[in-house]
């Protein structure tokens, strides 16, 4: 499968890279097909010399069924080659491992309190938000349930009576 991905150049701590056209199969820094850009990732994002690209022959390859690397992709997306790619920064990536984990339970434990909080005091949220209004008005039909209550409370007196024989049966 043809790829254009990056290949590394330059020196100990001074990378620049070139974008070629390769076959997966090959190393990252072996042999390839076509040199097609380059990228010097030391240079300041505004500089012009920072990314250096084919247009004309990155698009031609592109049509051939060469697939870029997520970075070569994003590097393209930037200069207008092509669609930039869907998925984005991970903002909890540079968080440690552990300290996520607490987050996400501290996260959790906050939720749970603000849910046990909201339970008991539905009234205040009622004053908060017009929404709830609408359900200040369906509170008289709750009222009216209630007193419909006590007649459906008979008929569950009655119900263990018709489940006895049931549970005898079995």
């Amino acid at each position: 499968m043809l790829k254009l991905r990056l290949s590394r150049g330059g020196t100990k701590k001074r990378p620049v890279y070139k974008v070629v056209v390769a076959d997966s199969r090959f190393a990252r820094d072996g042999r390839f097909i076509e040199k097609v850009g380059f990228f010097n990732p030391l240079l300041p994002k505004e500089k012009k010399e920072r990314i250096g690209l084919e247009a004309e022959r990155i698009k031609y390859w592109l049509g051939q069924g060469a697939q870029p690397t997520t970075r070569v992709a994003r590097i393209l997306g930037e200069n207008e080659l092509m669609p930039m790619p869907a998925n984005g920064n991970n903002p909890q990536k540079a968080i440690p491992k552990k300290e996520r984990k607490k987050e996400g339970s501290d996260d959790a434990k906050k939720e749970e309190a603000a849910k046990a909080e909201a339970a008991p005091t539905d009234g205040a949220k009622k004053e908060e938000a017009p929404k709830v209004d609408a359900k200040k008005e369906e509170a008289p039909k709750a009222e009216a349930k209630k007193e419909e209550a006590p007649k459906a409370d008979a008929k569950k007196e009655e119900a263990p009576k018709a489940d006895a024989p049931k549970e005898e049966k079995k």
